[in-house]
């Protein structure tokens, strides 16, 4: 991490977990957990469903942001079930995850979907939080730097210089996630480094600076200080362990060390 230059996030991939009353509950429990988090900003990416509840359970918790796990790539329309960046916006959300694999993979959405989705997400005043990453195949055939450069470069395109800072990347092995596998802290270095070069060759080295850039493959509370004392890595998006509150609170403190 680099606090001179940028803000230190840990955020929480909720996935497809929690009910309404199961979302009040895990608040209620995190929140005195994690109020001395004053080194870090701390997102709850939580389903639809869960989101008015848990910005009434955060009302009082400002360094605790709501963001959603997804939104559609037009601004409104005949698209039964999805929801735009304005409604997000709306409710009061701050943050929005584009691009993860499970979308890429599942819904087959594209590098040019996930940058129609960035620019839509920054015209409505949302933080994307973009996901890069590489199968277990790329990276044996030793192309997992080549492949990220191009998924950031595609999700940058077209982003002034002024909003680059309201980006987030989150680097997810995508061998990694869900599996209790996780990336040595050097790998996850090497990447985090080869996405802020990339940006620096895009926007030059005082914008690439500013960029927050997350590891996103099973971080849990035992290996978070050292993930997080890589230069490059300067947060979390955290799967499963954002679904407990001590073991979301521990990666939180590791931040803040």
């Amino acid at each position: 991490m680099n606090r001179r230059y940028r803000k230190t996030i840990i955020a929480g991939n909720w996935k497809m977990h929690k009910t309404p009353s199961e979302t009040r509950q895990l608040i209620d429990e995190l929140k005195p957990l994690i109020s001395k988090a004053k080194w870090c900003e701390v997102v709850l990416c939580v389903p639809y469903v869960d989101i008015p509840i848990a910005l009434r359970a955060l009302k009082d918790s400002p360094r605790i942001a709501v963001g959603a796990q997804n939104m559609h790539h037009e601004e409104s329309g005949a698209y039964t079930g999805d929801v735009s960046a304005a409604m997000l916006k709306d409710l009061g959300v701050k943050y929005v995850i584009i691009g993860h694999s499970e979308r890429r993979a599942y819904y087959h959405e594209t590098d040019t979907l996930v940058s129609r989705k960035v620019h839509l997400a920054l015209r409505a005043g949302l933080r994307p939080i973009v996901c890069v990453g590489e199968t277990l195949e790329q990276r044996d055939q030793g192309v997992t730097l080549d492949l990220i450069t191009v998924q950031v470069k595609a999700a940058l395109s077209g982003v002034p210089v002024e909003k680059l800072r309201q980006i987030v990347f989150a680097y997810e092995p995508i061998w990694a996630i869900g599996t209790g596998r996780t990336a040595t802290v050097e790998q996850a270095g090497e990447v985090g480094a080869s996405i802020r070069a990339t940006i620096r060759k895009m926007y030059g080295a005082r914008a690439a600076r500013s960029v927050t850039i997350q590891y996103g493959g099973s971080m849990t509370a035992s290996n978070a200080h050292d993930l997080l004392a890589q230069l490059d890595v300067d947060g979390g998006l955290v799967g499963g362990a954002s679904l407990k509150a001590s073991s979301f609170a521990a990666i939180v403190q590791a931040a803040n060390q």
